[in-house]
């Protein structure tokens, strides 16, 4: 034991050393960040044996531990010759590259990782993989999975009993198949709605967040002190992301915190105060920066808080390639961050790169080896802990938790049913309607009322939750699904039509929509308008009341949004988030008994401040000027009195007026709603939905521009005349944005020069377009160097263009070859007169 003191301290004297090494060389700002009592104590039994097997380790084998690798690109038999300490699935990413892998195949894939990992045939140490998830609402990656409601509808709920059931159901269910690691839970308190993960912060308040996340971290990993730690049914918990993601500039994701250390701690630290609290072992470094540097490469973040201050001896895992955006970094090679207090690199494609440079900079002391020693003894601590050298395998561990009948059991989904009655807030009930008589005449109308995949939201089945179909959720019920259900039973009358379209007059309309799935920051917005391009739920809602049906609107969505004229047309509005699989729960609420008596109450509270007008992007409980229209804490119940106005101001562009010019976008990493990316060649229109298409005239593909998969790359063959175009069958109002002189503006790299002339422009309905030729102006940019490019609005005008009814704002079209990458078209107002293509002198 003297010999490992000793070693420790001279550790400790290295580390010291390691700061001015990197990119974190602050003086300190005078703020004291709590210590954590974690209840899971060092044990100087498994510390000796940690000490033992770290003296028997080469530099290989220690930082392959340090590497985690994504399960498309690694096998298990390159885990076993590399050493590899950790393996990972991402958003869309299963088993055998399919998305309806059994419980068995991930299970099968589980333990083939496993065994690899702990084969010491050639000799080495025999040390387990460990898999890490996504399950941040559910098994979200799995198909019969249970989904439960994101967080900001659980933040409504205001149980923290419930948090901790979910925890247990969901390690239950990622245990099932063997997986033994969840990047959840997420601990952000978010402070700016546009953000586009704001859903996945339980509320505004941090202490809300730090209740929360202790109870989660507990469901997930079981409450230290008891038999139920770690056991067969659990698994290792993350908060994330360390720290301040919620609270960058604008919303935007993986943006700069440019906010106070003080702030930091106090408003956007305190769920990892408590979920270290709870026990939590692992803690997973943020994408952003905090004033100017990413926290991927603080050094005064990752050590001498988190570490140091608070008492952190689990591990710090990265985030997707995180390393490779600190300075002096990319995805082959990072010793910034190790230094800095990263003890685990989430490495996607490029890990044998990393994992080569790594060992480099180990043995020429770029990063030394007391950091490399901390850093694997960090993790072979978690494992330890977590019993994965207590040697059960994934299958064993799966056979326990009862695989083939656990994802999806009827207990899990009804506890998710519970959840989404206590997460429902009622915003509205004009003369009390609600509740309503299941024996009424009622048509349920709108585009998520039967769409599991809408009301499920992000991070579901796939990365952005996109691509589903209700078939791809058996045993989950729509929202639709729970209304005809008791309709039926109580001998009412039920019709469900998307467009509100009926022949009897109904008694009520129950309208379900709102936003559509994202995740990350392709859901970052630049306004809270709710539809600010066609508009479209209010022209339904408008429709149903002028035949002088009563409207229910279930709004479902992952912030608060501004929606006055939605609920001008509403005679109840129920804030329903995004409650998951269990989409028959708002029917338990909304729906009396057949004897008219209320199943349920309203119990749901607001997490999040309701924005009143446009310009309160940022509003937050114990703000200085607070003024929503819906407070925090608001929700009414049966018996309260609603006095809400029918005459919510409307005047959008009072607001736009009083901010400034907001542009509107079209593709801001992925196409946003309302329209969808196409080509259209000699043998008629194909959708690009996968963000890869190819044919003998056009190619379209993801392509990384500053983020992952945040740029299309077009590629013309030159066969014949084709375009890429985005799209709708719904026509947009671009009048206002003629008139207010803007450019239609984008990032463009041309990768290969035009051959032959090519058109930009916009379509209208019925049958109208305006294009110009900007094939002079794109020749004029440097082959493969990203820049601004845009084409003045009036142009287009002049060219035949309707602006007053756009149903493909971007068609590019050639049929020379051509190949260049497109990111961030937007309709930017003022902006005419700096156009690349100018027409309005």
């Amino acid at each position: 034991m003297k010999t490992y003191q000793t070693s420790l301290l001279i550790s400790l004297a290295l580390l010291a050393l390691v700061a001015c090494k990197t990119e974190s060389d602050k003086p300190s700002t005078g703020v004291t960040w709590p210590a954590v009592n974690s209840p899971i104590q060092k044990d100087p039994a498994m510390e000796a044996r940690i000490s033992e097997l770290l003296s028997r380790m080469t530099v290989e084998q220690k930082v392959g531990q340090m590497i985690q690798a994504e399960i498309r690109y690694i096998t298990p038999e390159q885990v076993k010759k590399y050493h590899i300490g950790s393996i990972l699935n991402g958003g869309g990413t299963f088993p055998n590259n399919d998305k309806y892998a059994s419980e068995m195949d991930w299970v099968n894939v589980a333990e083939a990782y496993y065994q690899a990992s702990v084969d010491t045939s050639d000799g080495g140490l025999g040390i387990p993989v460990i898999w890490g998830t996504d399950a941040v609402h559910g098994h979200n990656n799995v198909v019969r999975a249970t989904l439960f409601p994101h967080n900001i509808g659980l933040g409504a709920t205001r149980n923290p009993a419930l948090i901790r059931r979910i925890g247990a159901a969901t390690a239950r269910e990622v245990s099932a198949t063997g997986v033994q690691w969840t990047f959840a839970p997420t601990v952000a308190s978010p402070r700016d709605d546009r953000w586009g993960r704001t859903y996945e912060g339980y509320s505004e308040d941090p202490a809300i967040v730090r209740q929360f996340a202790a109870e989660m971290v507990k469901g997930i990993q079981g409450e230290a002190g008891t038999d139920e730690l770690f056991s067969p049914s659990k698994m290792v918990a993350t908060v994330k992301h360390f720290v301040g993601d919620g609270g960058t500039q604008n919303g935007r994701d993986r943006g700069d915190a440019r906010i106070s250390e003080r702030e930091l701690r106090d408003i956007h630290a305190q769920g990892y105060v408590a979920g270290l609290g709870a026990g939590a072992q692992t803690v997973m470094a943020s994408f952003n920066s905090w004033n100017g540097e990413r926290l991927h490469g603080s050094f005064h973040m990752l050590t001498e808080v988190l570490k140091n201050q608070m008492g952190f001896d689990g591990f710090v895992v990265g985030d997707w390639n995180g390393h490779g955006f600190v300075k002096g970094c990319d995805f082959t090679q990072c010793a910034q961050s190790v230094n800095a207090g990263l003890d685990m690199f989430m490495s996607i494609q490029e890990w044998p790169q990393l994992l080569e440079n790594t060992i480099k900079q180990a043995k020429n002391g770029e990063i030394p080896m007391a950091r490399i020693d901390d850093a694997v003894r960090r993790i072979l601590r978690v494992k330890m802990r977590a019993g994965l050298f207590d040697g059960m395998s994934p299958k064993a561990r799966a056979k326990i938790n009862g695989v083939g009948d656990v994802l999806g059991n009827p207990e899990h989904r009804a506890l998710a049913r519970e959840a989404v009655r206590q997460s429902l807030v009622l915003l509205k009930n004009k003369n009390g309607i609600l509740p309503l008589s299941p024996k009424a005449n009622i048509l349920v109308a709108g585009d998520g009322a039967h769409n599991i995949g809408k009301q499920s939201g992000g991070w579901t089945l796939s990365w952005q939750g996109t691509g589903n179909t209700n078939e791809d959720f058996p045993g989950a019920t729509s929202i639709y699904d729970g209304l005809k259900a008791q309709v039926e039973a109580a001998g009412g009358q039920i019709r469900l039509s998307e467009q509100g379209e009926y022949t009897d007059k109904p008694d009520v309309a129950i309208v379900v929509y709102g936003e559509n799935p994202y995740a990350e920051w392709q859901g970052d917005i630049n306004s809270l308008e709710y539809q600010p391009a066609t508009r479209a739920d209010i022209k339904l809602l408008s429709a149903l009341k002028r035949d002088g049906i009563p409207v229910v609107s279930v709004f479902l969505s992952g912030r608060p949004l501004w929606v006055n004229a939605e609920l001008n047309q509403s005679d109840a509005f129920v804030a329903a988030f995004l409650p998951g699989s269990e989409g028959a729960g708002v029917a338990d609420v909304l729906l009396t008994d057949a004897e008219g008596r209320a199943q349920y109450d309203f119990v749901g509270k607001l997490s999040f401040s309701w924005p009143r007008d446009l310009s309160q992007v940022q509003l937050n409980v114990g703000d200085k000027e607070y003024d929503p229209l819906f407070a925090y804490g608001y929700g009414l119940s049966y018996g309260d009195t609603d006095t809400l106005a029918d005459n919510l101001p409307e005047d959008r562009a009072a607001f736009a007026t009083a901010m400034g010019p907001v542009p509107l976008g079209i593709f801001e990493s992925r196409v946003l709603d309302p329209w969808s990316m196409y080509a259209r060649t000699p043998e008629g229109r194909v959708a690009a939905t996968t963000n890869s298409l190819s044919d003998a005239w056009i190619s379209i593909t993801g392509h990384d521009y500053l983020l992952q998969d945040d740029a299309r790359r077009i590629a013309f063959t030159g066969r014949g005349k084709a375009a890429a175009q985005i799209a709708s069958d719904m026509p947009v109002d671009f009048s206002g944005f003629v008139a207010s002189d803007a450019a239609l503006i984008m990032d463009l790299r041309v990768n290969q020069q035009p051959e032959g002339d090519v058109e930009l422009g916009m379509h209208c309905l019925p049958d109208c377009a305006g294009a110009v030729s900007v094939t002079d102006a794109m020749a004029k940019k440097p082959a493969g160097q990203w820049q601004k490019f845009s084409v003045d609005m009036t142009c287009l005008v002049k060219a035949g263009l309707q602006a007053d009814r756009v149903s493909a704002p971007f068609v590019l079209s050639s049929a020379g070859t051509l190949d260049i990458s497109l990111a961030n078209i937007q309709l930017m107002p003022g902006k005419a007169s700096e156009a690349d293509v100018r027409c309005s002198e």
